[in-house]
């Protein structure tokens, strides 16, 4: 019997799949795999039988979508969480949650260690130990790739060729690709050199924008409280409608993200990401808030959203820190409420309509038409009292300057 008793998140990719069979022999245990259905469109049929056959004993295979977008995306699009401005962290986002079900796997399996395919100078190895040491202190986290005798992925497919291990991946092809229905990752091969364009077969979802359709194409996107409820008119449950978002966005080339990035680990890398539904997402969210939130709480919300989404790339999901920001996230979201009308053209995407029952443009005040009601000469005295701080510092600065000047030019030290 074995000593050991290992769960392993399993992708079925090059790194899990040689992984299996390493952890089996190098640690005298026993292999369960999982794997959690994001909503990625890779085929998981055959993955258990895969798993199998690489020498785990149990698979477990877990459609997490529904859980994944409506706690992790969804209180992240609220947040308004992009990671230095342009990346949704679609990877970011998964990785507590499979954490967090890894942990409920290895207890309920009787498991003394967990293990990853994360690499040890990449992001997800933080989240995944970082999150599992916060749900369950007393597993231990074992990540291969940091230690194993594997110096690189052309030696990892000889091994997989060497033991059987049937993998996807060829030398031909070394993309290394993280998909979820929040988007997706594209990494390794030609993608490491920043001065070359990503080649055409990198992408998976989007087209090019060149390829894109001639007419733009419209979309209205419905929102409560923050959450898109409806596409066009048509309420959706949040699968469906981030779906049909990713397949409108794709065939727009819309979503397509080429980011030099700052690693959580110190380093900077060039990813590749393509998120049309959660571009189009945050975009429309994102006006939406325009129109309904008060100005201070606009303003400050700006600050709110980087540190959210630091705490997110960071691998801090579980943190009192965030469930903190949560609590105001969600405050501010109770008047995000209404509809955004946008327009989808060769990859961008602007805003036509917006319209919302809590909708703070009041055209009334804002217009320049004999309709305008604002009081113009309230004004008057608002600048007075507006700029009466820098008028006494500069006035006071102007008359220390000058005192100063004529005591120079009373002791002849001016020149």
């Amino acid at each position: 019997m074995s000593k050991n008793k290992i769960v392993v998140a399993y992708s079925g990719g090059l790194d899990t799949s040689v992984m299996v069979k390493w952890l089996k022999d190098n640690y005298d245990a026993e292999i369960v795999t999982f794997t959690g259905n994001l909503g990625q469109t890779k085929e998981l049929v055959g993955l258990e039988e895969k798993a199998l056959n690489s020498g785990a004993s149990k698979v477990y295979i877990k459609d997490l979508t529904k859980e994944f977008l409506e706690e992790y995306a969804f209180p992240a699009l609220k947040a308004g969480a992009l990671y230095e401005e342009a990346y949704p962290m679609a990877c970011s986002l998964g990785r507590p949650l499979l954490a967090k079900t890894l942990v409920e796997i290895a207890r309920k399996e009787g498991a003394n260690m967990v293990a990853h395919g994360c690499t040890g100078k990449g992001n997800d190895q933080v989240r995944f130990e970082v999150s599992v040491g916060a749900l369950a202190p007393d597993l231990k986290n074992l990540a291969p790739l940091r230690t194993w005798e594997f110096k690189s992925r052309d030696e990892e497919i000889d091994y997989a060729k060497a033991h059987n291990i049937p993998v996807a991946v060829t030398k031909d092809n070394p993309y290394s690709i993280d998909d979820n229905i929040w988007g997706t990752a594209i990494e390794c091969g030609v993608l490491e050199d920043p001065t070359v364009e990503p080649p055409a077969d990198a992408y998976l979802h989007t087209v090019a924008p060149e390829n894109a359709p001639d007419e733009f194409e419209q979309v209205i996107i419905e929102f409560e409280k923050g959450i898109p409820v409806a596409v066009n008119g048509k309420a959706m449950d949040s699968v469906s409608l981030v779906t049909l978002l990713n397949e409108i966005g794709g065939r727009n080339a819309v979503g397509r993200i080429d980011l030099i990035e700052n690693r959580l680990v110190g380093i900077k890398s060039r990813e590749v990401y393509e998120t049309p539904g959660a571009t189009i997402l945050h975009f429309a969210h994102k006006e939406l808030e325009r129109l309904t939130l008060e100005k201070s709480v606009a303003h400050y919300k700006t600050q709110i959203a980087q540190e959210y989404s630091n705490l997110i790339y960071n691998g801090l999901w579980f943190s009192p820190l965030r469930e903190a920001l949560q609590a105001f996230v969600d405050k501010t979201q109770k008047r995000v409420t209404g509809k955004i009308t946008l327009k989808l053209y060769k990859g961008t995407v602007r805003v036509v309509s917006r319209s919302s029952a809590y909708s703070l443009y009041d055209p009334a005040l804002a217009t320049y038409t004999a309709e305008d009601q604002f009081d113009h000469t309230a004004s008057e005295g608002f600048i007075k009292i507006y700029g009466l701080p820098l008028k006494t510092y500069n006035r006071v600065e102007q008359k220390v300057e000058s005192e100063i000047k004529k005591l120079r030019i009373a002791n002849g030290t001016l020149g």
